[in-house]
């Protein structure tokens, strides 16, 4: 649950050009991407995402050129709770894990470190400061029902037997249930404080590398992709229903960041 040890509680976009990807965000997922950032180390800047309830959905970091050259590209990155950051970055290393930022402050966010897992999937640990005068604000960007949230977690990855063990090990995640896909293994969901936050896929698309696929909630999947490609976005996937009824499909956005969509069929 928020506040415990692997609970996901941000969501970042990693972009050249926020101020583009404008308009698909608000078509798909009814978002709206800030029209002005705030400026960050390194030359970049950071605009947050709004939902229409007034709530974050997350924030869009500017790629800038220095990142481009030491090789990031656009995607999308899940920030996991963690107490104590420093604690968890470390014992992420002593299993095998890698650090690119080691654990910092940054101001008005909490306390964050950018990290990897043994098969290189990059993910964010953070312990979050309260806005100002919130001080029991909780996370809300993820939800299992609700649109304009992301609804779903998928790591892929090249090695899902030693990928389960580091994150059992690392957030106490349970990943006792899962479903068999055949010769490549279990799709193993993942299970925290009763609830399942999404799985690890042992399937990994040719030339994927490995990482964390936020899964969007949408109101209806048929005008989301409707959406998604008229305004520049890619479906790489036909929508298609998955055990337990939900219908899915897999696309990049207008700048290449993979993203799944989620939600009910229209009536």
């Amino acid at each position: 649950m928020v506040g415990t040890n692997g609970w996901p509680v941000w969501y970042e976009l990693a972009a050249p050009d926020p101020a583009a990807l404008a308009p698909f965000y608000r078509a798909v997922l009814n978002w709206e991407i800030a029209a002005e950032g705030i400026e960050m180390p390194g030359g970049t800047e950071y605009r947050m995402i709004g939902r229409a309830d007034g709530g974050n959905a997350g924030g869009v970091l500017t790629l800038s050129e220095g990142m481009k050259q030491a090789g990031m590209t656009p995607g999308w990155f899940v920030y996991f709770h963690a107490e104590d950051v420093d604690g968890l970055a470390a014992k992420a290393k002593e299993l095998g894990g890698a650090i690119h930022l080691p654990p910092a402050d940054m101001p008005g966010a909490g306390r964050i470190a950018m990290m990897a897992d043994p098969q290189g999937a990059a993910f964010y640990l953070i312990r979050p400061t309260p806005p100002p005068g919130q001080p029991d604000a909780q996370s809300d960007v993820f939800s299992i029902d609700q649109p304009s949230r992301c609804r779903w977690n998928e790591l892929g990855t090249t090695d899902a037997p030693a990928a389960n063990d580091f994150y059992k090990a690392l957030f106490g995640w349970s990943t006792d249930n899962a479903m068999p896909m055949g010769p490549a293994g279990d799709y193993r969901f993942i299970e925290l404080g009763g609830v399942t936050i999404g799985a690890i896929n042992p399937m990994l698309a040719a030339g994927a590398r490995p990482g964390w696929l936020p899964y969007f909630g949408v109101s209806d999947i048929e005008a989301a992709r409707e959406a998604l490609t008229a305004h520049g976005g890619t479906a790489a996937t036909e929508i298609h229903q998955v055990p337990g009824g939900e219908w899915i499909f897999h696309a990049t956005d207008p700048a290449g960041a993979a993203l799944g969509i989620v939600g009910p069929k229209g009536a």
